[in-house]
């Protein structure tokens, strides 16, 4: 054995070791809580050769790499060595303030590439990683080589839909320098994995493009398959059932004897073979699959020497190294106290060393030369940092009087690309198949389609009259997509962290149905964890979008803009609301918490983040006002009095998005009735409300003079005042406005599947127009306000 190989044994050891101390330290060791800590010692085990390869030796600094979810203790210890992750980070795994169990861009100090842990997601992610890659090409913005986007995927995990729509998105696209490397240990959560899966992927991922290489055998296998009688035993593994291949790696190599002599009786020649070996280095050459073998897989992708796709289908053991490996039991299973003494002592690591960087290699001196060359370490900080890009222009776009939000969505993305080149250069736009029925076609028209390579618009070259004037090339600055949801926002999420991964500043924006967000929630959640920053319009959205019915009619969308962490939520009713909205917006996507933190709302802006526009095709009459610097923040802030109450105000109305005009109104037939009838426009319930929330921790902690938008605007309110608040989603999006000041509350909005019918027809049947708010307010003042109202719905 070369000095070489036995540094890369020796490390192999030790990252096993590692990983499986740190899990066994916070279960069993420091003080925890009243729950299991949990850590995954077999999954994580099943690929500590991979992560060796990868990282000791085939990895470039532009390399980037989603690891497997329950790989993270070898990967934070992989780290350690290389110095980008500390001890106490280790020692707190699962801790808070501690290393994640799953890797985490923002929670983990190390050089985490793309975050992990909802299974899937990162796989599919570093293809988006890689189309984003050849955007930036495209244009000329690239200042550094091309790296390889890399997934370590389990073989459960290729049981996720979004990957195969993420495989089918990038063959369309002429995905390039992208690895996906699949941990094919044939162990699930629950059990063994079905036989003859590994066929399967190879007729995928062959059918897609890509190249695929199955690393069975390892060189001590390979080896043996040589001697007399190694056909034979290679023959008796191919057929091998995979829970029985488990079972007998748990027992061990007198397991191995008795199940080969007895299947091998006939083969003289494979007996031998079996008998050369005593029941260790059976064991061992029975484990040797290709998936631990760091030498054969670090040779096997040095040798890759194109930029095509390519599919690693690495045979490996769940557990192997440990006590528990191939037991069907081993997935949540966790070293007892005796079994990681003993695996101390094989590790030659002294009590009291079990933290050590280097304790247990033969040679800490090699070891240390060998870490501090290590190829993928020589970059120095991964993390980039990108100019910001001037969002200071507010464009002035031709709006008609009457005019929806979605039209005027449309509008000032091409009032951008005219106006405001600069920072319009940036915004790339793309949409799962519906960027004409989203208002993207300006835009388009304007800007072209990303492909790497021209594509002539067949219909302008024929003379046939089109309004959409779809001229691909590498300038384009549209990138359109298939019908998948997942497929959008993992690509927000890629493009969205193009400043960090590529030192390059892309401003994305995506457009979506609404009713849709649901189907890609998880990604849009997974972006939003990695904090990817982006705009999402999504529209059309609620009942508003009648004639289509219940299928195309979003009810929980604002519920859910509320509720996801780092994705500011804005549903306005008016143009002028949507054009601030969306100027605030592209300075807001480019904030990294550098900037002075703003009190006034206490909604920490200067930290940034994504933007969630809930839109309409609905079009209504515009105020003709003129949109000063203080309306436009209280627009921002969430909402502003579009009729203020005053003294002797009894009911006001609360009313969200499109429904203005049904609240607009109803508060002009209640005032022939009610004095003072108040309006309040809420422009952002989210933000509103995490104003509220933010103000009051501030209080509790002695902040006393903190006090959140929402807390001025209600305060304004008389106390004996009720309040009608109305919006096209589910009512509860706005009924906590009662909470704020502890008014009355009256809350209208959209609990129940919808029907097609008139816009008219539907907001009657499920109580939102004008004749609801009506009721409701009359039931808020012991029946006054009654005098226009008819008949509620059903």
């Amino acid at each position: 054995m070369t000095q070489t190989d036995q540094i890369r044994a020796d490390l192999e050891r030790k990252t096993l070791w590692l990983s499986a101390w740190m899990i066994h330290h916070a279960n069993n060791l420091r003080e925890k809580g009243s729950i299991k800590v949990g850590g995954h010692q077999a999954s994580s085990a099943s690929m500590n050769a991979i992560l060796n390869a990868l990282y000791f030796d085939v990895l470039r600094p532009e390399d980037r790499v989603a690891v497997k979810p329950r790989a993270s203790p070898v990967f934070h210890a992989i780290q350690y060595l290389l110095g980008n992750q500390s001890r106490a980070q280790l020692e707190d795994f699962r801790r808070l303030g501690g290393a994640q169990p799953y890797p985490s861009r923002t929670k983990d100090a190390d050089d985490v590439d793309f975050s992990t842990g909802s299974v899937g997601m990162g796989v599919a992610m570093t293809a988006f990683a890689s189309l984003t890659q050849d955007y930036l090409a495209g244009h000329g913005w690239l200042q550094q080589p091309k790296g390889r986007m890399i997934a370590l995927v389990g073989d459960a995990e290729l049981d996720e839909g979004n990957i195969y729509e993420a495989l089918l998105e990038g063959a369309k696209h002429d995905l390039r320098n992208c690895w996906w490397i699949i941990d094919y240990n044939r162990q699930s959560l629950d059990g063994v994995v079905s036989d003859g899966l590994n066929a399967r992927f190879r007729d995928i991922f062959t059918a897609c493009g890509w190249q695929v290489i199955e690393l069975k055998y390892g060189l001590l296998m390979q080896a043996a398959f040589e001697r007399p009688g190694g056909q034979g035993l290679r023959q008796w593994i191919d057929q091998c059932d995979n829970g029985l291949y488990s079972a007998l790696t748990f027992k061990g190599g007198a397991a191995w004897r008795s199940q080969l002599e007895q299947d091998l009786a006939n083969d003289t020649d494979a007996l031998a073979l079996v008998a050369d070996h005593d029941d260790a280095a059976l064991a061992a050459l029975m484990g040797n699959l290709a998936g631990h073998d760091a030498a054969l897989l670090a040779d096997t992708m040095n040798g890759i020497d194109h930029d095509r796709p390519v599919c690693f289908i690495c045979y490996t053991v769940k557990g192997h190294g440990l006590p528990l490996a191939g037991h069907k039991d081993n997935h949540a299973g966790v070293l007892t106290s005796s079994q990681i003494d003993r695996l101390r002592r094989e590790m030659n690591i002294d009590a009291g060393a079990e933290w050590d960087r280097l304790a247990g290699v033969s040679d800490p001196d090699a070891v240390e030369d060998f870490l501090t060359a290590v190829p993928f370490n020589q970059g120095g900080n991964r993390r980039y940092q990108a100019a910001t890009l001037p969002a200071d222009t507010q464009v002035q776009p031709r709006l008609k009087d009457v005019i929806s939000t979605q039209e005027t969505f449309g509008q000032v993305l091409a009032a951008l690309a005219s106006d405001a080149p600069q920072l319009a250069e940036r915004i790339v736009t793309t949409s799962p198949d519906v960027s004409v029925s989203t208002n993207l076609g300006g835009w388009i028209n304007k800007t072209g389609l990303f492909a790497k390579t021209g594509v002539a618009d067949v219909f302008k070259d024929q003379a046939i009259a089109s309004l959409q004037k779809w001229q691909r090339s590498p300038e384009g600055r549209h990138v359109e997509l298939g019908i998948a949801e997942n497929n959008l926002f993992t690509f927000l999420g890629a493009l969205g962290l193009s400043h960090s991964l590529f030192g390059q500043r892309l401003l994305p924006v995506g457009t979506v149905y609404d009713p849709f967000i649901c189907r890609g929630l998880d990604a849009l959640n997974y972006a939003c964890y990695q904090d990817a920053r982006f705009m999402l319009a999504a529209t059309p959205s609620g009942v508003s979008l009648s004639h289509e019915g219940g299928a195309h009619q979003s009810i929980s969308t604002p519920l859910i803009g509320m509720a996801q962490d780092g994705l500011a939520t804005f549903e306005p009713a008016f143009a002028d609301e949507l054009a601030a909205i969306m100027h605030w917006g592209f300075d807001y996507m480019q904030r990294d918490g550098s900037g002075v933190a703003e009190e006034q709302s206490w909604l920490h802006d200067e930290r940034g983040g994504a933007v969630y526009l809930r839109l309409s095709t609905v079009p209504l009459e515009q105020p003709q006002r003129q949109m000063d610097a203080g309306l436009a923040r209280q627009v921002i802030d969430g909402g502003y009095w579009l009729r203020a109450p005053e003294p002797g105000t009894s009911v006001v109305i609360a009313y969200s998005g499109v429904v203005a005009p049904e609240a607009i109104r109803a508060a002009g037939l209640l005032a022939e009735d009610m004095r003072g009838v108040g309006v309040l426009a809420v422009t952002s319930a989210d933000r509103l409300n995490a104003g509220w929330q933010a103000a009051e921790r501030a209080r509790q902690r002695g902040q006393d003079t903190a006090m959140s938008h929402a807390e001025r605007l209600l305060a304004r309110m008389p106390r004996d005042a009720g309040m009608v608040t109305v919006t096209d989603g589910h009512p509860a999006g706005l009924s906590w406005l009662g909470g704020v000041e502890g008014h009355r509350v009256k809350s209208l909005g959209v609990e129940h599947f919808g029907q097609a019918g008139t816009v008219e027809d539907v907001y009657r049947l499920h109580g939102i127009d004008c004749n609801a708010i009506l009721h409701a307010a009359a039931a808020l003042r012991s029946g006054r306000g009654k005098r226009y109202a008819l008949p509620l719905a059903g």
